[in-house]
């Protein structure tokens, strides 16, 4: 199998030798061949010394490195990345619990797949590609995981229309890739069961990576009035109502997350007065309601996808968290998040941090909250570690 060469600039292999899974633009000092983007690219140093194997994509980031061995990607590569994502899952418990069937089996970087995310929602597969060099291996890599997993997996549906790159013109429709037509939209989690839009909804269809601080919330919510800001499609609300709360009430600005949270809410709950939900802007919904919530979750979308608007970011949380400190109850309890990559555990507790000084609440930090274990962080790749959070207690 013969790959094109890219050749780095003199002394641009430094993060390669640190086993740093990406290359920039401008660290290439030539290419050997002509590499359409996604195509499988062999790096070299300016001297000829192999670096790594990657795939080749046009933008600031111009090659993930998928192996630091000069191997051939493919079927038995797949197979063998798959494996290990899959073994790590069943280490710490999260493949084959009775009352769990829904976790990520591939993160990105963190299961040395950059680009590749795959969570299992029970049967079926959600598989997005975030690079068009994974796009072209859908094929190759779905094969891999019917290898691997076997007949737990039923169904394999392929989501990545709004995740790949907008000019690669790839003519990605989504779609399944193996079996299709499944009407087995529902999942569990800790025993808690809830409706999976993989076609239509946000990401590949449920937060997966909130599972253990939903865990975490479930322990505080007994006796409390909560607040489930960006509720999406219900995931805290329902663990809340489990933990015994007396009212939660879910707020997000889409009407089809609205529908998808009560439609969950009812399937675990079915009939119960203790729930209501709003389809209202967070800030909107902020400022005119009382002090009658104990419980507030905060955890919106990404407020910045790049360093460009990482201000404007910041005093979003600010205004945000500030907002909610200033309304919840003495003695209440803020789960705060942030899922932008671009800001830092540092930045995300200076805004938060500027929010109490602001309101002039007293406030404690009870909990520093992150990703779960089926979003690894690859120790070479500190950027992998997206999600922050804080639990905080309010006098």
């Amino acid at each position: 199998m013969t790959y094109c060469n890219v050749i780095l600039k003199p002394k641009k292999e430094e993060s390669l030798l640190r086993f740093h899974p990406w290359i920039f633009s401008g660290a290439i000092l030539s290419i050997e061949g002509e590499p359409q983007e996604g195509d499988v690219v062999e790096v070299y140093t300016a001297d000829r010394r192999f670096l790594a194997t990657g795939h080749y994509q046009i933008g600031s980031i111009a090659i993930r490195i998928l192996s630091f061995s000069q191997i051939p990607v493919d079927d038995a590569f797949w197979v063998e990345r798959l494996l290990a994502a899959y073994t790590l899952r069943r280490s710490t418990g999260l493949a084959g619990r009775a009352i769990s069937d829904t976790y990520r089996l591939v993160h990105g970087e963190g299961d040395n797949l950059p680009g590749l995310v795959i969570d299992i929602y029970a049967g079926t597969a959600v598989m997005q590609a975030h690079s068009v060099g994974m796009h072209h291996a859908r094929h190759q890599i779905a094969d891999a995981l019917k290898t691997v997993m076997g007949e737990a997996i039923r169904h394999i549906y392929y989501k990545s229309e709004t995740t790949l790159p907008y000019k690669a013109n790839t003519g990605n429709e989504d779609g399944y890739l193996f079996g299709g037509g499944s009407d087995e939209d529902m999942a569990m989690e800790n025993g808690l069961r809830f409706y999976v839009d993989w076609q239509k909804g946000q990401k590949t269809g449920f937060f997966v990576d909130q599972r253990d601080n939903r865990s975490l919330l479930e322990r505080y919510a007994a006796n409390r009035s909560v607040l489930n800001m960006f509720c999406y499609t219900g995931g805290f609300s329902f663990y809340a109502m489990r933990g015994g709360a007396t009212v939660v009430h879910s707020v997000d600005s889409s009407s089809k997350a609205i529908h998808m949270t009560k439609k969950n809410v009812e399937l675990n709950f079915p009939g119960d007065p203790r729930h209501e939900a709003y389809a209202e802007d967070a800030f909107r919904y902020l400022e005119k309601t009382g002090n009658r919530y104990d419980l507030i979750i905060l955890d919106p979308p990404a407020f910045a996808k790049h360093k460009n608007v990482l201000r404007n970011a910041l005093q979003g949380y600010r205004k945000l968290n500030a907002a909610a400190l200033a309304k919840i109850q003495p003695g209440g309890l803020l789960f705060t998040f942030s899922c932008s990559q671009v800001v830092s555990k540092e930045h995300f507790r200076l805004a938060v941090f500027s929010a109490a000084a602001q309101t002039g609440r007293h406030v404690r930090i009870l909990h520093q909250l992150t990703q779960p274990a089926d979003h690894p962080v690859n120790i070479y790749h500190p950027e992998g570690e997206y999600l922050k959070g804080l639990v905080l207690y309010v006098e």
